[in-house]
Order: C-alpha cells, then sequence, then structure tokens
C-alpha cells in the first residue's frame, strides 16, 4: 500500500508555482498536468495530493559581502 500525500491550501504562497501532478477534473473545469501558480488551482487538488512544490531555481546565489556597503 502506498503513503497517501495529503496536503493544504495554506502551505503554498497563492502566487507560488506550483507542480499539478496528474488530471484533475472538477465540477467547474479540466486542470491538465503542469506547472500553475496556486491560486489557480482547486482546493480538492491539494486534498488529494495532487499538487507538489517544485525545486528551487538552479542557477548561482550570489551573498552581499561585508565589504559591499552603499
Amino acid at each position: 500500500m502506498g503513503l497517501e500525500r495529503r496536503l493544504s491550501r495554506s502551505i503554498f504562497l497563492s502566487t507560488e508555482i506550483v507542480q499539478l501532478r496528474q488530471l484533475c477534473l472538477t465540477p467547474g473545469g479540466l486542470f491538465e498536468p503542469g506547472q500553475y501558480r496556486a491560486e489557480e488551482l482547486p482546493d480538492i487538488a491539494f486534498e488529494m495530493g495532487l499538487v507538489e512544490k517544485l525545486p528551487p531555481p538552479q542557477g548561482r546565489i550570489v551573498e552581499p559581502t561585508s565589504d559591499s556597503h552603499p
């Protein structure tokens, strides 16, 4: 038996880009797998565990140095 992943919309920022892992059919519409802003998806997609966080963007992180004061 697999583990069930139930998430709440509240763990995501409304503007956060998330991944819908599989088709979500609701009375209000059809949501195909892909990337959406969290606010665009129905609550049931989160409750059913169909949504997951995306990994942080890859790239160089530049940290300020102590001698870079204005």
